[in-house]
Order: structure tokens, then C-alpha cells, then sequence
């Protein structure tokens, strides 16, 4: 059984953990060009590494993903925010298309139960590393990458949610 984490988002990640919640991939979300200054979340990229995950490993059998809900920010404007959402709109789909349960949640859930509420995005980062110092997790862009992965752990513990 697999958990599928998603931190959405042109710098965001998805990590795939097994019960026992051992990393089995993380990855950077697949971007593609929107506009010369902008990218966007490439939805045919992440089914392709969705769909090669289910090849390669023997009775893949996802659980569900966790998808982090996220909301526009009142500072973002109207070009960024829509975006973001586009992007978000676009997991969903790919997702469902690929007949993956999802279940959306909030940052203050997931962070809560990781000890992290009032702190920094590099407290996510410093938490996963000491949980998997086997991933490379030592740019400050790999931040996306720490919590995707632990949005996939927060899944995977047996809980009241």
C-alpha cells in the first residue's frame, strides 16, 4: 500500500511512501512554460510519473494521495493566484483520471501533527532531512520536496483525521 503526497504548485513536490512509511520516489513538480516569465504545472508529466510508478512497482496499491488544500494568499495577485489554483485544478484532474482517491489537507493539520506550527518553510525542510537523511534535501528549493513528503507521512499514520 502507497501514500502519495502532494505539496501543489510550480515549486512544489510529490513524494511516494510505502506503509511502512519508507520513501520509495520523491520528486519536483513537472513544470512546463506558461508565459516567458511564468511556468505551469504540467499535468501529462506528473500522470506519466504517476502512471510509471504503478508499472514499476509490483501490486501498487495506493491508499489514497494527500493533497495539500491550499487557498490563494490575499498578497498574491490576481495573475499569480489564478495560476496557482489552475495548477491545483490540475493535480485534482490527474488524480482522478488516474482513479487515485485523494483527500485534500490543510497546512495547520499536517504542520500540527509535525511540530511545526509557527515555524519557517526550513523547518520542514530540517524535519524530513532527520526522518530521511538519505534524500537530498540541502537546497533551499527542496522545500517543495520535505513537504510533499511529510504531507505523505501525516497520510499514512493511523489517525482520527
Amino acid at each position: 500500500m502507497k501514500i502519495i503526497g502532494i505539496d501543489p504548485g510550480v515549486s512544489g513536490a510529490i513524494a511516494i511512501l510505502d506503509e511502512g512509511a519508507r520513501l520509495i520516489e520523491v520528486f519536483d513538480m513537472p513544470v512546463m512554460p506558461a508565459t516567458k516569465k511564468r511556468q505551469q504545472v504540467n499535468g501529462a508529466e506528473v500522470a506519466r510519473l504517476l502512471r510509471n510508478e504503478f508499472a514499476r512497482a509490483e501490486n501498487f496499491e495506493v491508499v489514497a494521495a494527500i493533497l495539500e488544500n491550499v487557498h490563494t494568499m490575499p498578497q498574491q495577485g490576481v495573475a499569480s493566484s489564478g495560476a496557482f489554483m489552475e495548477g491545483v485544478g490540475v493535480i485534482k484532474g490527474v488524480l482522478a483520471a488516474l482513479g487515485i482517491p485523494y483527500e485534500l489537507i490543510s497546512p495547520g493539520v499536517w504542520k500540527r501533527r509535525a511540530g511545526l506550527i509557527g515555524k519557517n518553510k526550513d523547518a520542514s525542510r530540517t524535519l524530513a532531512q532527520q526522518l530521511y537523511p538519505q534524500v537530498p534535501l540541502g537546497r533551499k528549493k527542496d522545500v517543495g520536496r520535505a513537504e510533499a513528503i511529510l504531507i505523505a507521512r501525516y497520510g499514512g499514520e493511523p489517525c482520527q483525521r
